[in-house]
């Protein structure tokens, strides 16, 4: 065994290749990316033998691929993060009702905050929902454990399982004794067997459906009793003298978060001569289904309990259902009540300011509440005032930046709608360039503008897409524009990268994980083959290059295409800094109120022949990128820099 310091998604990935696993596939979105990024390092290392990994086009592909691999008897692992969890539903759902042959186990990164994220959804809820166990850690080395079980639990009963960290377990790193060499698990020598049961037909799903309940209940006892799994479910207490009559139950990180905070209380109490209550606490690790028999024997005696937890009131509702069945004289106190945050993350501070207040309120402690803030107050800044904004921006020398810009000047005199689409370029709704109007969810802005169309005639329709979101979302919502007829702009992005979740590879490099290197899938191939009948090229670092093409795009009535090319500034060496001439500088500030790059700043202070009293522009050249696009925006030439020659290009 080696000794290693991993982050979290690192330890999921050293957990799955220990318990034998054959086949990931996944989409990356963070939290959850670093999963699939460490089995292909530790794959081209040699360390992880006889495995297949893939980022697939999107998380439906995966799961699918997954389900396929695992009818053979392949152990196989699904990563994504909680909006990634919707896009595979279709899959999951049947899959669920079918089964499973080799342990298939659903990696789902949930971003509470949102941190990355377009929404706080709780996959607990989805996994009630789909009716598929779900294992929940409060640690990453809880989580390592989890791994490995959830592969056993999936075999065991052939369900799918889901593991399902946050964002701070995913990227909270600690050390692990970890395996140097991993091999896949030998799959049987039998292979895929033909059996009805694959094929979901009603009379299939009927029965399914039954199976689905039965193994429910099963699981539901073995996480009460089995050794493997209750041991994921935990009850300590702790406080003063005599029976507890207060409890605290915890689920996923915050678990860990209400021992450091009940460590707080404690310490502090003692050194002020306060007492704290005698207290029970329960830790969930396996929210669904419920561990009912071990929750009641938690609940025995108590008469309040407070429930901390991140996003939803899952296990503040089970507590609620364990009383009414069980008729407990219990009061429960989270979300539903306000005694807990009712979204975002927990904190142990916060945590520890609100078990103050439950302490105070039930158990006729006092003084608790204000110890907790003061201490809560000790241990932060004493700054009071209002922080300093600062919304994300695209990097200096972003390609999108220009592609913006472009079409915004290419439509100028036209009503228009400029729907985004999930990506660094999301970011294009910021002023000054102001090109963004709607975001929902991947590829939506393609089908999107085609509503637009129909509602609004009158307007002109522009939908932007990144080059992996093309390859994931994108390409049957231009297949509906074509074939309806609807007459909508794609200006697709194409900066050779998914570059907000980390550059990773996709379907148009031509790299895979795997080492392999393909002709990659050609984007115009695509939308001819589709049958849009323009499509239009430019670099979007040449302004006058690329107004020209995105008019003739806009013009075009139908569904046209423009395809901004030119790497992510993550992919290729910085070009030398651009120079403002603070002869010819006017201090008009075109261009930052243009095109809002960060790499020009603003000195009110500089004087100048022809600035006058007001200032002039400065660069930093520790930001520029030398794409010159601000020299070309300039009015009076006073930023040196040589721009970029465009591409040839035009209608195809």
């Amino acid at each position: 065994m080696a000794k290693k310091l991993l982050m979290g998604n690192e330890a999921f990935a050293h957990a799955a290749l220990e318990a034998g696993v054959n086949v990931v596939a996944g989409y990356p979105g963070t939290p959850s990316s670093e999963l699939v990024e460490t089995v292909a390092k530790l794959h081209a290392d040699g360390a992880a033998r006889d495995v297949h990994v893939e980022w697939s086009t999107n998380e439906k592909a995966a799961l699918e691929v997954l389900a396929g691999a695992s009818y053979c008897g392949a152990r196989a692992l699904f990563t994504c993060k909680q909006v990634g969890l919707n896009v595979a539903s279709d899959a999951l759902m049947s899959l669920n009702y079918v089964g499973v042959r080799g342990g298939c186990v659903l990696f789902v990164a949930d971003d509470p905050g949102p941190i990355s994220s377009q929404t706080e959804q709780d996959t607990r809820r989805f996994a009630a929902f789909a009716k598929v166990p779900v294992l929940d850690p409060s640690t990453p080395d809880e989580g390592f454990a989890m791994m490995k079980a959830a592969f056993d639990l999936s075999e065991r009963y052939d369900t799918p399982v889901i593991v399902r960290p946050t964002t701070r377990i995913c990227h909270a790193s600690t050390f692990f004794e970890v395996e140097p060499e991993t091999h896949g698990r030998p799959l049987p020598e039998d292979g895929f067997q033909k059996n009805p049961k694959w094929v979901i037909f009603p009379k299939r799903a009927y029965e399914g459906h039954g199976q689905i309940n039965r193994r429910l209940a099963r699981i539901a006892w073995d996480y009460d009793n089995d050794p493997a799994l209750a041991r994921f479910n935990q009850v300590v207490e702790g406080g003063g003298e005599g029976a507890p009559r207060v409890g605290i139950v915890t689920g996923g990180v915050s678990s860990a978060y209400a021992r450091e905070a009940l460590a707080l209380i404690e310490r502090e109490a003692a050194a002020a001569d306060l007492s704290v209550p005698a207290w029970r606490l329960l830790a969930v690790g396996t929210p669904y289904p419920f561990p009912a028999e071990t929750a009641a024997a938690f609940a025995e005696g108590l008469t309040d309990v407070i429930v901390f937890e991140e996003l939803d009131s899952v296990l503040e509702e089970e507590m609620l259902k364990l009383a009414g069945v069980r008729h407990l004289s219990l009061r429960v106190h989270g979300k539903l009540t306000g005694a807990a945050n009712d979204r975002g993350e927990n904190t142990a501070e916060g945590i520890a300011g609100r078990l103050g207040r439950f302490f105070d309120r039930t158990s006729g402690t006092d003084g608790l509440a204000d110890l907790a803030a003061r201490t809560i107050g000790a241990n932060h800044l004493s700054y009071e005032g209002p922080l300093p904004v600062r919304p994300p921006v695209l990097c200096a020398g972003c390609p999108h930046r220009g592609s913006f810009y472009a079409v915004k000047q290419a439509l100028r005199g036209r009503e228009a709608v400029l729907c985004g689409d999930i990506g660094c370029y999301t970011l294009g709704n910021a002023q000054p360039l102001d090109a963004v109007d709607t975001c929902l969810c991947m590829g939506a802005g393609i089908t999107m503008a085609q509503g637009f169309a129909v509602a609004e005639p009158g307007k002109k329709q522009v939908a932007f897409v990144g080059d992996s979101t093309f390859f994931a979302s994108a390409i049957t919502g231009i297949a509906n524009a074509v074939y309806n007829g609807h007459d909508v702009t794609f200006a697709i992005l194409d900066n050779a990268t998914t570059a907000m979740t980390g550059s990773q590879p996709h379907p148009g490099t031509g790299v895979t994980l795997m080492g392999e290197r393909r002709r990659p899938i050609v984007i115009e191939e695509v939308l001819h083959g589709l049958g849009v009948q323009h499509i239009g090229f430019a670099n979007p670092h040449s302004l006058e290059g690329s107004v020209a093409a995105a008019r003739a795009a806009i013009d075009f009535e139908g569904p046209s295409a423009i395809i901004f090319r030119a790497p992510c500034i993550q992919l290729k060496k910085p070009d030398a800094p651009v120079v403002i001439n603070a002869e010819a500088c006017t201090g008009c500030k075109k261009c930052i109120t243009a095109i809002g790059c960060p790499g020009i700043g603003f000195d009110a202070a500089r004087r100048g022949p022809k600035s006058g009293e007001r200032g002039q522009a400065f660069v930093d050249e520790s930001l520029c990128d030398g794409c010159s696009l601000c020299a070309q925006v300039c009015p009076f030439g006073a930023i040196e820099g040589a721009p970029k020659a465009a591409e040839e290009g035009g209608a195809r």
